[in-house]
């Protein structure tokens, strides 16, 4: 499976120029996220994918938008992908309003608030091993797109991926 880390939001270029969390809850994307995500999926263009499991913050939605539209893959909420509770970046919106934003996905299968208050290295790590379990058992796991989360990807992978980056994943390994 190929992960990928959203791109830009706003909460990363204000974090990225002062080292101070901007206080900006589950924030949009920028017009240089927006670009990563085009290039992420001119990336993936020619491999043979089948969907898009992806995290229900803004930033992943709006990064998976992106990708959809340009390579026709479902999108599948999944949250077990998630981004590791710990700045203001990591409160998410209201299944609700996520809902009524992406009226043609599925937000049924989440709580109204979804995400927890915060998540020790512990939990994270318990976290990837439920996904890397789930998907050893999914047939198609070599088509699978995750966009996902800095802190998610390094929990399972070990890399520290920057917005946009493509980290290749088996789930086998380990």
């Amino acid at each position: 499976m190929i992960l990928i880390r959203h791109g830009q939001s706003e909460w990363n270029a204000a974090f990225n120029r002062t080292r101070i969390d901007p206080g900006i809850p589950d924030p949009p994307l920028t017009e240089i996220g927006r670009d990563q995500a085009l290039r992420a999926a001119e990336m993936l263009a020619a491999r043979n994918l089948t969907r898009l499991l992806v995290s229900p913050y803004r930033r992943t939605l709006q990064t998976a938008e992106i990708i959809a539209k340009e390579l026709a893959l479902p999108i599948v909420i999944e949250p077990l992908v998630r981004e590791r509770a710990a700045y203001s970046c990591d409160v998410g919106t209201a299944r609700s309003h996520l809902a009524n934003a992406w009226p043609q996905l599925q937000f049924d299968h989440l709580d109204e608030v979804w995400w927890p208050a915060e998540e020790t290295e512990i939990e994270l790590a318990g976290r990837c091993d439920r996904f890397r379990h789930r998907m050893k058992i999914t047939e198609d796991w070599r088509q699978v797109v995750v966009i996902s989360h800095w802190g998610f990807i390094r929990g399972l992978t070990g890399q520290e991926a920057r917005n946009g980056e493509a980290v290749p994943f088996d789930p086998h390994s380990l």
